[in-house]
């Protein structure tokens, strides 16, 4: 192997380049479209791209908050929200929802999308989506850097205790990734990806 010609940097001290390339190499992410509620009853509507699956048993996910927001208030307050997956054909309603407003400001009806009841959790799912995760927090934390400094981000845990999925994505027992297209982070300020059946392959791990 040639050795190759590596541009470096130490994050501390800045990066030197046009964009922060640390979040476009950590991709593709999933989005985290999520829906919660305040005690008030103002629903909120937002997408974070750091977000990811952490526990089989419970299952878990989680999604990173840089400030607090509307959306992490929310979650201190009730515990609840619900996750819903982003396809190609929701891409502008999302991107809709990334819009900074009033905490009283309803995103579903900014974004013209139907706001459905959850099963389980006092919060709204996305009726669009075809894919939507009922949550309940299980905890949120204060990222630190290593020197134990606080940073302006946050981190909310939840269990998911209720799933909903378009029964068209399952097939002979199998959910089908692919199907509905979701769309996943890359960087800068609006880069994305489609996940296409096309660009699916299949490895099966040596056990």
């Amino acid at each position: 192997m040639t050795d190759k010609d590596l541009y470096f940097y130490e994050p501390s001290k800045g990066h030197g380049l046009k964009h922060d390339p640390f979040n476009a190499i950590i991709a593709p992410r999933p989005i985290g479209w999520i829906s919660s509620r305040d005690t008030n009853g103002h629903v909120n509507l937002a997408p974070y791209s750091f977000f990811n699956a952490f526990c089989y048993v419970p299952p878990i996910i989680g999604f990173s908050s840089t400030n607090w927001k509307d959306t992490v208030s929310n979650m201190e307050q009730t515990r609840e929200f619900v996750w819903n997956l982003t396809t190609m054909d929701l891409a502008k309603h999302m991107n809709a929802t990334a819009a900074h407003v009033a905490p009283e400001v309803d995103e579903f009806k900014l974004a013209g999308l139907t706001a459905v009841p959850g099963k389980l959790v006092n919060v709204p799912r996305v009726a669009e989506s075809p894919v939507a995760f009922e949550c309940k927090v299980s905890d949120i934390v204060r990222l630190k850097g290593a020197d134990g400094k606080e940073a302006d981000a946050w981190l909310t845990l939840g269990e998911v205790v209720a799933v909903h999925i378009d029964k068209a994505l399952i097939k002979d027992g199998v959910y089908q990734t692919a199907a509905a297209r979701p769309i996943v982070r890359a960087g800068r300020r609006g880069d994305y990806f489609e996940i296409k059946p096309e660009n699916m392959f299949e490895m099966i791990r040596p056990d």
